[in-house]
């Protein structure tokens, strides 16, 4: 569902996939562990190292619903304005009923697929509200849960489908920018399969760095009780402290996919990997990963069978500091937003700078660079003005645009202004623009496109006016 492609996102491994999971079920015995209770046990405290960040047991009276703080309902067949039947070919209807979505009173989620009368499926999804789940620049984050996936097998589970999986914020208010903006599989099942797949989808669909629709991914039997018959716990521990940035995938403690920043170009990584991202459980019925599998539902599958979700927890670790609890704005859209005090970026470089009041500038910017700045409050007084100091010493007949855009690099700006020549690198100038009124508090990126590969500018702060 790239802006170019249209293409759904398709999380699913079509290949070889048969193959692939005969070719996995004899580790089974190799990787046997015990699973531990049947449910309702306690989230883990935090290993040493380690901050929580995100957690909920699903303590809570039979047939209550979710905590509406956490999470979010996804109901329907699509989102507002998105790819139809979820954007993979699934064809029941996602409620907030309690028969599809509730607390069963022993510590544990309920996501439970039924069928009507006419033959009609109806099923769960819910989704955290925040969307900020990302690793600390240096650091570590590991997304975990404790699940045990329809206990159904055979020709009873054709067509059953759950996931616990998480898709690049910028994909909330676009629904087209899949599969560019990224997604994480932690934990995938489909047709009562002893095998859970885990995959990351990047790039362009179809095809591109990234072979989607299938994604790069890896997939094994769950250690000791089947996937059905237990509860195992999926975890992605996507880590920035190593040389190349990895996102590894593990059931039960099992390292057995890995996905390396160098297997993809660094554009592509980037664009998949330098913002937030927000968790989603959920069970379809039908689509394109069970299709591979032989297809349903059809007649004889049947519905009722729950996945149970024990719980859900977000740790981080390391780095310059953990992932923070969202909150209200924490940059003035009316001061000096020192250019080198980015969030994320892409292309950019930093040096010292002979501006006035010293300190440092961003450099090198070219087409297609980018950098963010989180949390940027802008009141209730809309802001319609913008400004920057710049400075260039790009040759002649080289210019670009530096595009102010909110909430992600692949929006609409909002507002941008040319430039060329200045006199030098370190030759400064503020330079004003008109914007279209904002409020409130967005991320704000700054991104700058040319018709030319060269260098064309660099910026040392920029602000907002009214």
């Amino acid at each position: 569902m790239s802006q170019t492609s249209g293409n759904p996102p398709r999380r699913r491994p079509l290949r070889r996939a048969l193959v692939a999971v005969i070719g996995t079920l004899g580790l089974a015995a190799a990787a046997a562990t015990v699973t531990g209770p049947s449910a309702g046990a306690a989230v883990p405290p935090p290993p040493s190292g380690w901050t929580q960040v995100f957690a909920d047991d699903f303590d809570g009276a039979a047939g209550s619903g979710v905590n509406t703080a956490n999470w979010q309902y996804d109901t329907g067949t699509s989102y507002p304005g998105g790819p139809a039947n979820w954007g993979t070919g699934e064809i029941e209807t996602m409620t907030s009923s309690p028969s599809n979505v509730s607390l069963d009173g022993g510590g544990n989620l309920r996501i439970t697929p039924q069928r009507d009368g006419a033959g009609n499926w109806t099923s769960g999804r819910i989704e955290t509200k925040r969307a900020d789940f990302e690793p600390p620049a240096g650091g570590k984050l590991r997304v975990e849960a404790r699940i045990q996936v329809p206990n159904v097998t055979g020709a009873a589970a054709k067509g059953y489908w759950p996931a616990f999986w998480m898709l690049g914020a910028p994909y909330r208010g676009n629904y087209w920018n899949w599969p560019g903006v990224g997604e994480i599989d932690i934990m995938e099942n489909t047709q009562g399969l002893n095998t859970v797949w885990s995959t990351l989808h990047c790039g362009t669909s179809p095809g591109g760095p990234c072979n989607e629709t299938s994604g790069i991914g890896g997939n094994t039997p769950c250690p000791g009780a089947t996937c059905q018959a237990g509860f195992h716990t999926y975890r992605v521990e996507w880590d920035r402290s190593t040389s190349v940035e990895e996102i590894r995938f593990s059931v039960d403690g099992n390292n057995f996919h890995t996905v390396r920043a160098n297997q993809v170009d660094a554009t592509t990584w980037a664009n998949a990997t330098n913002h937030g991202y927000f968790i989603i459980l959920n069970v379809a019925m039908g689509g394109g990963f069970p299709d591979a599998f032989g297809g349903g539902p059809d007649g004889g599958t049947q519905p009722g069978h729950s996945m149970l979700v024990d719980y859900v927890q977000v740790l981080s670790a390391g780095g310059s500091g953990t992932t923070p609890p969202p909150t209200g704005g924490d940059r003035d859209a009316y001061g000096a937003i020192e250019a080198e005090s980015y969030d994320a970026q892409s292309g950019t470089m930093t040096e010292g700078t002979s501006d006035s009041g010293g300190g440092s500038n961003l450099g090198a910017l070219a087409n297609g660079d980018w950098v963010q700045y989180k949390g940027v409050e802008f009141g209730s007084s809309a802001a319609t003005q913008f400004k920057a100091r710049v400075a260039s010493g790009a040759a002649a007949g080289v210019s670009g645009l530096v595009e102010v855009r909110l909430d992600s690099r692949t929006s609409t700006p909002v507002g941008s202004f040319a430039v060329g020549n200045t006199g030098g690198w370190q030759s400064w100038r503020t330079i004003p623009a008109n914007i279209a009124s904002v409020t409130g508090t967005h991320d704000v990126y700054l991104t700058f496109t040319s018709g030319q590969s060269a260098d064309f500018v660099n910026v040392n702060w920029f602000g907002f006016g009214h």
